[in-house]
């Protein structure tokens, strides 16, 4: 947790403040036994009224000021964590957003998303904690054990010996939660990957009427999570009752020796009452203390955690060459590309090379490398062989921000933003005119699908629930254009589209972009054929390289492909 102290560093007065109030809170509150012995030793024994009534209000006053004093210390507490929370999520979505996408694939999504909200949360509420109870439980204890020292060095034995069991009893199960704590997390981060499944898979749930089968396995994931937070529970559970058993144990001994003084005249009636007193307030931080101490394990688990995500530094060096200076061509280099986990290669020695102001389409069966190729453009990852150029330099030599600047992609998941349409479409471009806007939404086909919403200004619901499939292709489509990227990448991203739209769309495409070079990467022949050159992939290699009617006379997967889908398309 130690390492994450720098997120204290704008809240250095409330750091200072808060402690500092709950230390006067404690002052107080060791005082007032001390003021009672003598309200009983000397008012009582001697009848005065007077200063019975003097101390009282004396006791009365200290009261609202110690609330008083409390309150303030709570809201620096509250100030100073709530502004940690807010750094701390802010800086670690930040380093999340840098890593390369290998690199979030290896963490998992679920598990980001967890300690982004749930670890961070425990953290806060851990320094919340921390900075009220921190300085105050060891102030009082401490203080405590000295003001019975003072009193009665026999009874400040029995008191020191109460505390050395309790910080042995704290610091026992304080070693057993935290490692259970972080076992907690880990089945959180399965629960949260079972539900984000189970959401984002709602129809093909329902399609396939699985919902008794996902309702038992959401079940079983619960389960785990729930026996491992009562397992947990009962470990920490038995620090307060321990806690209380070994303060009332001293107390009962710290009476039975202090009886004993009072028959013979060794203490008064008002210092057994202040012993009584203090022996309260050592059992009630006692308590407070080991609620502490289970905090800051379930804090200290998460710490690990986060931190985890920091040591985690991006697999992915940025270039340092400004990439909308090169011409848009592309070629792959002999380019091997293989994901970390997999079994053999994604691609294996593609080469190609597009000229600029080409159109590119790119065709191949279910899991033949097309989005890897769109992919490795973007350098959403880097190559494990070869290389892919941009103009003449490598991607990796240009800066992220620059390629991703030259080069726009749209992907087969057409996803939009809760928003406006116009909010939507300046993701390509914040500096956008309207008049931008509406060339890019004729182009993608979109005027329509706008109108119908109310113009640029319609709203548009999470995840662009309030448009059907294909309207939010070609939304995505007008986003990527508004940018007006040297090269574009359409990454199966007409697939919703009827065959009218999409041969309206290829034709704008053409017409109004002819500078750009353009990849059309798709399933079906109609949306390919008429490009420049097609690229063929069969198992992650390049099986075609051509013309439409080069390919028919020359490649037996495109031949076969085409005679799946094309009517009277059968080729000998």
């Amino acid at each position: 947790m130690l390492r994450l102290a720098r997120y204290l560093r704008h809240y250095k007065k409330e750091c200072v403040l808060a402690p500092l109030f709950k230390l006067l809170e404690a002052l107080f509150g060791l005082i007032v036994p001390l003021i009672m012995a003598q309200v009983i030793d000397v008012g009582v024994a001697q009848g005065d009224r007077a200063y019975i009534l003097q101390r009282g209000g004396l006791l009365v006053a200290m009261g609202l000021l110690g609330m008083l004093v409390a309150f303030t210390a709570q809201y620096f507490a509250a100030r100073l964590a709530a502004g940690f929370g807010a750094e701390l999520r802010g800086d670690l979505f930040r380093h999340i957003m840098g890593l390369a996408r290998t690199d979030i694939d290896a963490l998992g999504n679920s598990t980001l998303v967890t300690r982004v909200t749930n670890d961070t949360q425990q953290l806060q509420d851990g320094v919340n904690m921390f900075f009220r109870l921190v300085l105050r439980s060891p102030f009082v204890v401490g203080g405590a054990l000295v003001l019975v020292f003072a009193i009665d060095g026999t009874e400040g034995l029995v008191y020191t010996l109460t505390i050395v069991v309790i910080l042995a009893v704290v610091t026992l199960v304080m070693r057993i939660a935290t490692r259970l704590y972080r076992s907690v997390q880990r089945r959180l981060d399965d629960v949260l990957l079972r539900t984000s499944e189970n959401l984002e898979g709602v129809r093909v749930i329902r399609a396939f009427r699985r919902e008794a089968d996902e309702v038992s396995r959401m079940d079983e994931t619960a389960g785990d999570l729930r026996r491992e937070q009562v397992h947990v529970g009962d470990i920490a559970g038995t620090l307060s009752p321990l806690t209380y058993a070994v303060c009332n144990l001293g107390l009962a001994i710290a009476l039975y020796v202090g009886g004993f003084k009072v028959d013979v005249g060794g203490l008064t009636q008002g210092q057994l009452v202040a012993f009584v007193n203090y022996s309260a307030q050592i059992l009630v931080e006692g308590v407070k203390l080991a609620n502490l101490i289970v905090q800051e394990s379930k804090s200290a688990a998460c710490a690990a955690r986060i931190n985890q995500v920091f040591d985690t530094q991006s697999s992915m060096r940025d270039g340092t060459l400004d990439a909308a200076c090169e011409e848009p061509a592309v070629v792959f280099d002999d380019v091997t590309f293989s994901y970390a986990d997999g079994a053999a290669p994604a691609l294996s020695h593609v080469s190609f090379s597009a000229a600029p102001g080409e159109t590119i389409g790119v065709i191949g069966g279910t899991g033949s490398g097309k989005s890897t190729l769109a992919a490795l453009i973007m350098r959403f990852y880097d190559t494990t062989e070869g290389s892919v150029r941009v103009g003449s330099h490598d991607v990796r030599d240009f800066t992220l921000a620059s390629l991703r600047r030259a080069a726009g992609i749209v992907e087969q998941g057409a996803r939009l933003f809760s928003g406006t349409i116009a909010s939507n479409l300046r993701w390509g471009n914040p500096d956008a005119t309207d008049a931008d806007l509406e060339r890019a939404i004729a182009i993608a086909q979109a005027s329509d699908v706008v109108a119908s919403k109310g113009g640029l200004a319609g709203e548009v619901e999470q995840l662009g629930r309030n448009f059907s499939g294909g309207q939010r292709q070609r939304l995505t489509i007008a986003r990527t254009l508004v940018r007006k990227p040297r090269v574009l990448i359409l990454d199966d991203s007409s697939s919703a589209l009827d065959f009218a739209t999409d041969a309206a769309l290829r034709t704008a495409l053409h017409r109004d972009l002819a500078g750009t070079t353009v990849f059309l990467i798709s399933q079906r022949v109609t949306s390919i054929q008429s490009a420049d050159r097609i690229c063929v992939l069969d198992h992650g290699r390049l099986a075609g390289w051509g013309t439409h009617d080069e390919l028919l006379a020359s490649c037996p997967v495109y031949q076969e492909i085409y005679a799946s889908q094309v009517k009277g398309g059968r080729h000998e």
